[in-house]
């Protein structure tokens, strides 16, 4: 007895009906109700935050074996010359720190320009330039004190003073020089839309280190220099 097999009935797919509450109008809600793209990039992994940590805690223990060197050197030396340091090192300073306070000032009305206040201004980055300008100021700064010392015949071979105090400043400089690029990525990122609050902060917990970590290590020549 031969058996009809019967066609399985279609089935026509029906898009949901767009009752006005997303912002985008398709099948999900990628833009928020009220269609702020801002709210949605508030967020993001804490790959960001947990990656910022672990370079900070890398330059932290190299800083520290510096420190070790430095102090068993000067212990065990005995052609250890003292070493005037440059006046101009603690302009630098004052610099560095400044651009701590135009940091903290600019991620705070960035974060409230994010969050949508109404009341920021049409440019919340601006604190961001500043930053950047008294970063390069302070890498410059370090130049001079550099151009300073070698005017006075003091080179990074001339003696272990001399050589510790080029290389803790050098290294130090290198970082601030990463910072100021991560500061262009920021503003690139802001000026796009596109900027997500983790980048932000870990950029301002990097920077904040770079100005701690600085007056440690003119404390640190200071007293051992």
């Amino acid at each position: 007895m031969a058996t009809t097999l019967h066609e399985p009935p279609q089935v026509e797919a029906r898009r949901l009906p767009d009752k006005g509450n997303s912002g985008n109008g398709g099948w999900r809600n990628l833009v928020p109700v009220d269609g702020d793209v801002r709210a949605v990039r508030d967020f993001s992994p804490r790959r960001t935050s947990t990656g910022i940590w672990v370079v900070l805690f890398s330059i932290t223990m190299s800083f520290a074996a510096f420190t070790s060197a430095l102090i068993v050197r000067h212990g065990a030396s005995l052609d250890w010359r003292h070493l005037t340091l440059p006046p101009i090192l603690y302009f630098n300073t004052v610099l560095l720190l400044a651009s701590s306070v135009t940091l903290e000032i600019s991620r705070r009305q960035i974060a409230a320009y994010m969050g949508g206040a109404k009341n920021q201004s049409a440019n919340p980055g601006r604190w961001l330039y500043v930053t950047l300008s008294l970063g390069l100021l302070f890498v410059a700064g370090q130049y001079v004190a550099w151009q300073q010392l070698k005017a006075q015949g003091v080179y990074l071979a001339t003696n272990p003073s001399s050589s510790f105090f080029y290389v803790l400043t050098a290294v130090h400089a290198v970082h601030v020089i990463g910072g100021l690029g991560g500061m262009v990525n920021v503003i690139a990122k802001l000026r796009k839309s596109v900027l997500r609050r983790s980048t932000l902060d870990a950029t301002s917990h990097y920077w904040h280190f770079m100005g701690g970590l600085w007056v440690y290590l003119l404390l640190l020549l200071w007293m051992k220099l």
